[in-house]
């Protein structure tokens, strides 16, 4: 029998919140139901989605990729119920949009396409900047909506803030790089090994935080803000880096191979999400962009 759509919105709850409770909590039904769903899933399609641990749940690779086409088979969903909707009015106005810099090329254009098509009448515009910068703005009413990288940082008692993905950090290395042979990959084994740093929304911090709290003087070969540089950098042996799975491609511009491996150890993880003013009323427009944001994603509201 094939999966349902509420056993997708049920695996795609454990996903963000990292454990069956806790997900079970945000759905408001009980955690067999939760556990149920994941079990079936997990039987069904021949792979384990999670692996499991004393604090919760750690989504796998298979599970992550799983992760998006789930997304996908809930947004398509939700855009033909939107689709069949009886709209007495079509929105108008104008919506003021914030987004950083590895949000503008991997979440935005995407989910901006999808919103200008459901909304041709809404003038759209959107400034690139920091996450900090973007806050201010936020907080300040220059802007409806920011779609960026979620920290800790942000101003909770300001701010609305809603995970629209979570993406694992990953080992890149170049093609026949002696660690792609090993069974499996440790933190230990990166030790001395050259390394590129991606300095754009807290990469290279989070990397940089990672290595440190292990002891370890990373060995830095180049810092850039350029992803395509990071993969030109790594596919021709310059060094290796430590990236959210959101921004792997296989290929540098060049048309060198770049591998992705899984590294044992308690990586960090890229929160993708938006951030509006708390409190503050929304605009249709506005409303409009949070309601297909969490439709392309498929994540519940928090």
């Amino acid at each position: 029998m094939a999966f349902t759509l509420r056993q997708l919105q049920y695996f795609v709850s454990v996903a963000e919140h990292g454990s069956v409770s806790r997900a079970a909590k945000a759905l408001a039904i009980s955690q067999s139901s939760v556990t149920e769903a994941v079990k079936f899933l997990e039987e069904d399609l021949g792979v384990r989605l999670f692996e499991r641990h004393a604090r919760g749940l750690t989504i796998t690779h298979k599970g992550h990729q799983f992760l998006r086409h789930a997304g996908s088979i809930l947004a398509e969903t939700s855009a033909a119920r939107r689709a069949l909707a009886l709209r007495d009015d079509e929105i108008t106005g104008a919506l003021q949009l914030g987004v950083t810099s590895l949000m503008a090329g991997y979440v935005m254009s995407d989910l901006l396409a999808r919103y200008r098509r459901a909304n041709p009448q809404v003038a759209v515009s959107a400034i690139e900047d920091s996450g900090e910068y973007l806050q201010h703005l936020l907080i300040g009413g220059e802007l409806d909506v920011a779609v960026m990288v979620l920290s800790q940082r942000q101003d909770r008692q300001a701010l609305q803030v809603e995970i629209l993905d979570v993406s694992p950090y990953r080992l890149w290395l170049p093609l026949g790089h002696p660690l792609s042979r090993q069974d499996s990959i440790s933190l230990d084994d990166l030790d001395g090994e050259p390394l590129i740093m991606l300095d754009i929304d807290e990469m290279g911090e989070a990397a940089m935080t990672l290595l440190s709290a292990l002891g370890r003087r990373p060995r830095i070969a180049f810092r850039t803000r350029s992803v395509e540089a990071v993969r030109s950098l790594v596919a021709t042996g310059a060094g290796l880096a430590l990236l959210p799975d959101l921004v792997y491609r296989p290929w540098s511009l060049e048309g060198d191979r770049i591998e992705s491996r899984d590294v044992s150890g308690a990586l960090p993880v890229v929160r993708v999400g938006m951030a509006w003013r708390r409190g503050s009323p929304l605009s249709p427009a506005a409303r409009d962009f949070i309601a297909i944001a969490q439709g392309q994603q498929g994540v519940r509201a928090k």
